[in-house]
């Protein structure tokens, strides 16, 4: 099922709704007031589209940027994400980069809030993502959505083990995307060859087990600021390990929903949480960037320890 629309992704956007009302925040002036919208069943039937509800949430449209084109990320075409993220994990041989780049050479784009699994599960292999930001979530009778994981550029999907296994989860992405899908094959010969790659694919399913379980105790354990808190400073360091983060600045194309499926808070919640964590000028956050003004600090209030993360030569 190809799903286009920002607003298409059969999930409950929001905690606070009831029926078809959502509560929407503008969280772009500190002034915030909370205010009741009619939402409608098809949102592409409003007046100029679902944009001005996303908008008015002070988080970015899925996939907009300026003037309402593309999210840009400041980043050459030429640098392959893939190789810096195993990179980011083991030492890599010039033989090891050509191989990342042969395997890397052909990719398919996505708009954002497709679902990916529909388009690929059946087929096998590895699903590599080259450009934007995607999630796995797992969708209840009920119609919510509890997000279980973030992919970012240079991350990978073992398409085996959902086909294998069934999985009862799906993966959409945020933003527009550009991925590869390796055939099985070709995964089975590059890893068999490069010893380096191999390890480089087994730490980083390691790693997602770990961010699994520090997922965990955030939504179990950590207060909302601590929560969100935590979220920043791990999407931020990965982001950095990939060349995507310079100065303390990152992309944050995700919009106060998901973070609202991510956190198990309400929107209004994750609203005023974003608040607080201005005010004691921890973040700057815009509608499509994040700005850790002070690291030690929300380090301290996330208890963030990076070592889950297994990255080499990072603070």
């Amino acid at each position: 099922m190809l799903v286009n629309h920002p607003f298409a992704v059969p999930v409950r956007r929001s905690r606070d709704r009831i029926d078809q009302t959502i509560l929407v925040q503008t969280i772009s002036d500190p002034a915030v007031s909370a205010q009741s919208v009619r939402f409608p069943q098809d949102p592409s039937s409003l007046q100029g589209g679902a944009g001005p509800f996303v908008r008015a949430a002070g988080l970015p449209e899925s996939g907009s940027g300026e003037n309402g084109g593309p999210v840009r990320f400041a980043v050459p075409r030429n640098v392959n994400r893939f190789r810096r993220r195993l990179e980011s994990l083991v030492p890599l041989s010039g033989q090891d980069g050509d191989a990342i780049e042969r395997i890397t050479a052909t990719s398919e784009t996505f708009a954002a809030r497709t679902d990916l699994l529909a388009q690929h599960e059946t087929e096998g292999g590895r699903l590599i993502l080259m450009e934007g930001f995607a999630c796995r979530y797992r969708l209840l009778a009920e119609g919510r959505r509890q997000i279980t994981a973030y992919l970012v550029p240079g991350d990978s999907h073992d398409l085996d083990v959902s086909v294998s296994n069934r999985m009862n989860q799906g993966m959409t992405t945020l933003t527009p995307v550009r991925v590869v899908r390796a055939e099985p094959a070709t995964i089975a010969a590059v890893t068999r060859d490069h010893p380096a790659i191999a390890e480089g694919l087994r730490l980083a399913e390691k790693v997602e087990e770990a961010t699994l379980c520090e997922w965990l105790v955030n939504i179990g354990a950590r207060p909302a600021l601590s929560r969100i808190a935590h979220l920043f400073c791990e999407l931020e360091l990965r982001l950095r390990a990939v060349g995507l983060a310079e100065n303390d600045r990152c992309d944050m194309p995700i919009t106060q929903y998901d973070l609202a499926d991510t956190a198990g808070l309400s929107s209004v919640h994750v609203n005023r949480t974003l608040q607080e964590l201005r005010r004691q000028g921890l973040i700057t956050l815009t509608a499509r960037a994040l700005t850790i003004r002070d690291r030690p600090s929300l380090r301290a209030m996330a208890g963030f320890q990076p070592g889950y993360l297994r990255l080499r030569e990072m603070d």
